[in-house]
């Protein structure tokens, strides 16, 4: 039996597969790439997955916002997909859905960072979700 923090890891990294494809076909909708990730057996269906889907969906455009503000001398464009992903992932738990602390929406994102992303890209997307933790924070 796996325990929560194992199931909810494994649902975050099934959004990040989403929002990263996603990044490659922004005219697919998420419900598409959802569908054919579970339909070819990349992803399963799931309940936590689907809210932090949604709640990026919903709020692309917000997240998006957040992100750019958050960057020191960069640009959304020079973001690595793999991070921009974990940007979004992290950012929409951490604003959207509430039983989750903001920590540990940071230190999942950076987990799943090591196993997708270089170490420039692990260090990028917590400094940029730390600096987005003290806006929220504020």
């Amino acid at each position: 039996m796996s325990t929560i923090s194992e199931k909810r890891r494994k649902s975050r990294e099934q959004s990040f597969i989403v929002l990263f494809e996603k990044s490659f076909n922004e005219e697919q909708s998420f419900d598409e790439i959802v569908e054919i990730a579970i339909e070819s057996e990349v992803i399963e269906k799931d309940k936590f997955m689907n809210s932090i889907l949604k709640y990026a969906e919903e709020n692309l455009v917000d997240i998006d916002a957040e992100i750019e503000k958050n960057l020191k001398g960069w640009s959304k464009s020079r973001i690595s997909k793999v991070s921009l992903a974990l940007l979004r992932m992290a950012i929409a738990e951490m604003k959207y859905i509430d039983d989750v602390p903001v920590g540990v929406s940071i230190n999942e994102a950076v987990e799943i960072c090591k196993i997708y992303g270089s170490d420039e890209d692990k260090s990028f997307v917590n400094g940029v979700l730390g600096s987005v933790a003290r806006g929220i924070e504020a």
